[in-house]
């Protein structure tokens, strides 16, 4: 069941007057709303706001990392454990095919309903989960293999744990290891993109962000809170922070903003997906 935002309500209207046709068996209505649906999808998406693409950032049915890898990996085989201490469930890591070319993909996993979330630390990666991540770049520089990373979590886990073992160092090796692999490395933001543990698996020669995602040294709320101490300004201080794809290529920060469907990732997920593995083509070929 698809879930909706505040700004998706007539979206959402359309939808269920169409799901009460189809019951009814009324073919022409529902040929009727379906051109209704597209066109108030075009009008509703047309000009988001800063705090809109937050939103859609963030949303519930939103691709994550395993979903853009099962819908464009094909022998796709995943890579578990840091040799040091366990496997984290946040970073997850993947060798297969793209477009026919052999690569490596590495993703932070946020994970949909309570049991999965709990398992996936709500995407925010443990010490091991980096040097996982770190471990698999060494694998696929060894064998020459091009570096996908999906950029998703809120931030790296701040826990009393992760911090014993070693979380800031782990993101710095990483910022230090990753500037200095010798294969073509490709990373894109394809929800949030939080602090430190967005920057840990995005330094590459390619940074891109997906139409609808953000990155931030800080979530809204927490800037909200320290600079008027007041979280419900979130909406005041996501614009800004200048946090959005658009933003962020205006101002030179990354390289590329990848479209979305005109719909959102979130309601088109196989042709999101088709746009992120060509895009992760093309600059294989550039670089």
């Amino acid at each position: 069941m698809s879930s909706y935002l505040d700004f998706e309500k007539s979206i959402k209207q359309i939808d269920d007057d169409i799901a009460n046709a189809k019951i009814k068996g009324d073919e022409h209505a529902v040929e009727i709303l379906n051109k209704n649906l597209e066109k108030e999808i075009v009008k509703v998406y047309k000009n988001l706001n800063e705090y809109q693409r937050l939103q859609l950032a963030r949303h519930p049915d939103r691709p994550y990392a395993i979903d853009y890898i099962r819908l464009f990996m094909v022998d796709a085989y995943e890579i578990h454990g840091d040799r040091a201490f366990r496997d984290d469930p946040a970073i997850v890591c993947y060798i297969g095919y793209i477009g026919g070319k052999k690569a490596m993909v590495i993703g932070e996993q946020k994970g949909r309903g309570t049991k999965n979330k709990l398992r996936r630390n709500f995407g925010m990666p443990h010490p091991e989960g980096y040097r996982k991540a770190l471990r698999a770049a060494k694998l696929a520089e060894k064998f020459n293999l091009p570096i996908l990373f999906l950029i998703d979590t809120p931030g790296a886990y701040p826990g009393v744990g992760a911090e014993e073992r070693g979380q800031s160092e782990a993101i710095a090796r990483n910022l230090f290891e990753f500037a200095t692999l010798k294969i073509p490395t490709v990373a894109v933001v394809i929800g949030e993109g939080g602090s430190g543990g967005a920057l840990a698996i995005g330094v590459a020669d390619k940074l891109a962000m997906m139409k609808n995602s953000v990155f931030s040294v800080i979530s809204p709320e927490g800037c909200a809170a320290i600079l008027w101490n007041d979280p419900s300004k979130q909406e005041q201080a996501t614009k800004a922070m200048k946090i959005t794809a658009d933003d962020l290529k205006n101002l030179k920060l990354i390289d590329d903003v990848i479209n979305e469907p005109v719909n959102g990732a979130h309601r088109d997920k196989e042709n999101a997906s088709k746009e992120l593995a060509n895009y992760f083509v093309s600059k294989l070929q550039s670089l």
